[in-house]
């Protein structure tokens, strides 16, 4: 894909995310000046809709949209064109209520607009906030769990590695969900298909959210392990939403040279979610039981439902005019009188179409994976969730069992430390990537016609992922033989807080190239990659036990934490050695399929 082509599927009317170019934006003057905005998707204040437009300009200036000044064409024309900018503006932008999309999008305070690039920066850091917030969501499911597994052991009469499958098999309905949730129904799909471009992504939150409290609460009232089990997968699959929809969220609203920070911000979320969720959870299971864990995540829920509808408004980009219809007269003329067979061949063909298209086209994602650079780049993540998720269960193994015997709360405490790098990592990382970015584009001489840097994917693998490629295994095999050891608890607790940091610089990076080696389809690189790495997290928690059981928690870590580091560092190098030619050979791939 050529440098500053504009996109086709997933945000159209934008410039590529690899270029790095501000969208263009219509001169506002002039559509003062005809009163109206022939644009699709963008209010005619003529006629009854006027008194509601002068509405919305209101509610769009208080709901933190501005208009951007800086071109000159803009200005030209001194006061007058500046006393003509509140009304061409809200022209140009602002959604009439009656036409907001998505699920109850009348209901929401924040005003959805043409172009979500015009939000103020104020406004975009609030939807990055609620999305981040509704992504907690799905590993707080997961991790409230670790420090009850003991207790629901006893009570539900049940295994540990069978408790184990309650957040093995959680965690594999969040990899595969996503696909229904957005994804284009196949690879050479540019039309507006998946359930999250046909719907919206608002609709897509605010059905999900309503399903997880539903399917929290069941959880809560579960009478054995088998129906805990079966709703917890229902769960994780209404939960994991936002990790496909929330990433695409961020790219309509924050252009590249600032979306590494928004991304980092974003993913904080998530990374809180483990912070508090096993705090929580502990506390909760020794003053109260297992159960109250659920309770908690179906009033999570809630807050976060009502939160939804109230402050998200609807950013997907608003899709193309659909062709004219044919005249009911000409219509008339062909209406066919047609055979009980050829119906029911005709209507058989449909149903099978519909089947392929909801039940296996969805999967057709994943093959996305034969392109070098998202296979790597994706294999990159999935080996450090599959560290994270060894050491979730070592933690509470370890520090469940002598010389360490921590109750509940003690033990929820521990996951402290490695969240706590992944927020040092958040906060920091998404800085420091843009960082790099200016940099190498500022040594490369990368400049458009306009002046602005040209930023490229691969130049996110620099010194960063040489240090988080190492960072994090290191930690890993820290954490393995001093808590096998028996070493005061401190001291793992400090491998866990690097291996935060580590694991959260590999995450935050190849989230945001995914959706730069896919800037058409930037939800489909997300949903791959939650895909591929949420089953490596469902192995991890699954064969963890057992191994710690056979080999110690020391031999363990040990061995995962060289295959991570030696196929870490290998995937880097062949990212920075090989990258821009499979981008550009990617690119023309894609092309030429659509």
């Amino acid at each position: 894909m050529a440098v500053g082509e504009l996109s086709s599927d997933d945000e159209p009317d934008r410039v590529v995310a690899t270029a790095g170019l501000a969208p263009p934006c219509p001169d506002r003057r002039v559509l003062g000046a005809i009163g109206h905005d022939d644009r699709p998707g963008v209010a005619d204040s003529s006629g009854d809709e006027k008194d509601e437009i002068t509405e919305e300009v209101n509610q769009g200036v208080e709901g933190g949209i501005e208009p951007d000044v800086t071109d000159p064409k803009k200005t030209h024309g001194g006061s007058r064109s500046q006393s003509r900018r509140g009304s061409s503006f809200a022209n140009s932008g602002i959604v009439p209520r009656s036409q907001r999309r998505g699920l109850l999008g009348r209901l929401g305070l924040i005003p959805e607009v043409g172009r979500p690039y015009e939000y103020k920066n104020s406004t975009k850091w609030m939807i990055t906030a609620v999305v981040a917030l509704a992504a907690a969501g799905a590993p707080m499911g997961s991790g409230i769990f670790l420090p009850a597994l003991p207790s629901m052991s006893v009570d539900l009469k049940a295994s540990r590695t069978i408790t184990n499958l309650t957040i093995s098999f959680y965690m594999l309905a969040m990899s595969i969900f996503p696909l229904w949730w957005h994804v284009p129904l196949s690879p050479s799909c540019v039309t507006l298909s998946s359930f999250s471009e046909t719907l919206g992504r608002r609709t897509i939150y605010i059905v999900s959210f309503t399903l997880f409290v539903v399917f929290s609460i069941l959880n809560a009232v579960s009478v054995n392990i088998s129906m805990l089990v079966v709703m917890r997968i229902l769960g994780g699959g209404a939960s994991a939403s936002v990790q496909a929809v929330g990433a695409g969220t961020i790219a309509d609203i924050w252009e590249p040279a600032h979306r590494g920070r928004a991304m980092g911000i974003f993913y904080l979320g998530p990374l809180v979610g483990p912070l508090c969720a096993p705090i929580i959870g502990g506390a909760l299971a020794q003053g109260f039981s297992w159960r109250a864990t659920m309770w908690f995540l179906s009033i999570y829920g809630g807050v976060m439902l009502l939160m939804l509808l109230l402050c998200l408004p609807e950013t997907l980009a608003r899709p193309p005019p659909p062709p004219p219809t044919v005249p009911a007269a000409e219509s008339a003329n062909t209406l066919q009188r047609v055979s009980t067979t050829q119906s029911i061949k005709h209507h058989t063909v449909n149903t099978a179409a519909l089947v392929k298209r909801y039940l296996i086209d969805p999967l057709s994602v994943v093959l996305y994976l034969r392109q070098p650079p998202v296979f790597i780049t994706v294999y990159c993540a999935s080996i450090a969730f599959f560290a994270l998720f060894v050491l979730n269960i070592s933690i509470q193994s370890t520090f469940s069992s002598p010389p360490y015997s921590f109750p509940p709360i003690p033990l929820g405490a521990c996951y402290l430390a490695p969240s706590l790098g992944y927020i040092l990592a958040s906060l920091v990382g998404g800085r420091w990537i843009d960082y790099i970015m200016a940099r190498e584009a500022e040594r490369a001489e990368r400049f458009d016609e306009h002046g602005q840097l040209v930023y490229l994917p691969e130049d996110r693998m620099r010194e960063n992922m040489w240090l988080a490629a190492t960072l994090y295994p290191g930690a890993l095999v820290w954490f393995g033989w001093t808590a096998q050891k028996g070493a005061h608890f401190m001291v793992p607790s400090v491998a866990n807080f690097w291996f935060g940091v580590g694991s959260m610089l590999v995450f935050g990076v190849t989230t945001t190239m995914l959706t730069e080696f896919m800037p058409r389809r930037s939800s489909s690189g997300v949903a791959v990659n939650n895909f591929v790495r949420n089953i490596f997290s469902c192995v991890g928690s699954v064969i963890a036990q057992p191994l710690i059981e056979v080999m110690g928690v020391g031999w363990l870590c040990t061995m995962v934490g060289l295959f991570a580091l030696v196929t870490g560092v290998a995937a880097v190098w062949a990212l920075r050695r090989y990258g821009a030619t499979w981008r550009e050979e990617m690119d023309r791939k894609v092309n030429q399929d659509e």
